[in-house]
């Protein structure tokens, strides 16, 4: 199958200001382009294109005063499957674990595994360690929050999240990637397209979708805390250890988010 992708974001901006900007479909899917996704200016800047430490494809821009707007449109091949179940896939003991998931254990900015290590371990310490355990936590996160754009914070953590119940894709992410790191499990935020394919659609504007990835067994497999469910159409933006190290844009001066628009539509054959 082919879904239609794209997105067009528009800052006001009082003065000129330095933004990286994270919204290039990442390498992993690079090959399954059948239409390139590069970011489109208006007006017309130069990017500087680089790799950062998670493998994503950052871009650098120094932006002018006044409106900027952002956009892009690409094709992007996909198998139509969706998302992996492998309820046989083991929990790793931690000295078999490779080096480079280890980071994915560690707490970080919007994951407090210090705060909330002894919740996690007395609400799933007796479930049987693997698939089970993290289908679990996703379980727990999908019936203890409650979704809504309305309850979105910028600022809002894991532990936030589990205190006041409710919040957007992202806080159920983070708080599902904060219990498998408290379980040992290492467990990567990711973000990207996510349309109504295979589902009833949902009326509510497009927006780029967080769903996280943990590794069991020999490989790392898609969970998503927030619809609960395999979904099909997924394309990766990025991966990092949580939001912070995904955002679409950081500004480093005064903006103003104008507009926000995101299209992720399967192509009809």
């Amino acid at each position: 199958m082919k879904i239609h992708i794209g997105y067009e974001v528009t800052y006001d901006l009082p003065r000129p200001v330095p933004m990286l900007l994270m919204l290039r479909v990442h390498p992993s899917r690079a090959v399954d382009l059948a239409q390139p996704d590069p970011i489109v200016t208006a007006p017309n800047i130069a990017i500087d294109e680089y790799r950062d430490g998670f493998g994503n494809i950052c871009g650098r821009i120094e932006a002018p005063a006044g409106r900027l707007v952002l956009s892009t449109e690409a094709m992007v091949r996909d198998t139509g499957e969706p998302d992996a179940v492998a309820p046989a896939a083991g929990q790793c003991a931690i000295a078999d674990l490779p080096p480079d998931s280890l980071m994915f254990l560690l707490g970080s900015r919007y994951c407090e595994t210090d705060v909330l290590s002894d919740t996690a371990w007395s609400l799933f310490g007796a479930t049987p360690p693997g698939w089970a355990r993290v289908r679990a936590i996703c379980d727990f996160v999908h019936d203890h929050v409650t979704f809504g754009y309305q309850h979105a914070n910028p600022t809002k953590t894991a532990v936030g999240v589990f205190e006041e119940r409710r919040g957007v894709c992202r806080d159920f992410a983070h708080l599902a990637v904060t219990f498998c790191r408290c379980m040992n499990i290492p467990a990567r935020y990711c973000t990207g397209y996510l349309g109504d394919i295979g589902v009833p659609p949902d009326p509510a504007p497009m927006d780029f979708s967080a769903w996280f990835e943990v590794y069991l067994g020999s490989r790392w497999y898609t969970f998503d805390a927030r619809h609960n469910h395999p979904r099909i159409g997924r394309i990766l933006i990025g991966r990092g250890r949580d939001a912070a190290d995904v955002a679409i844009s950081n500004s480093f001066g005064p903006t103003t988010l104008a507009g926000f628009k995101v299209v992720t539509d399967e192509v009809a054959a």
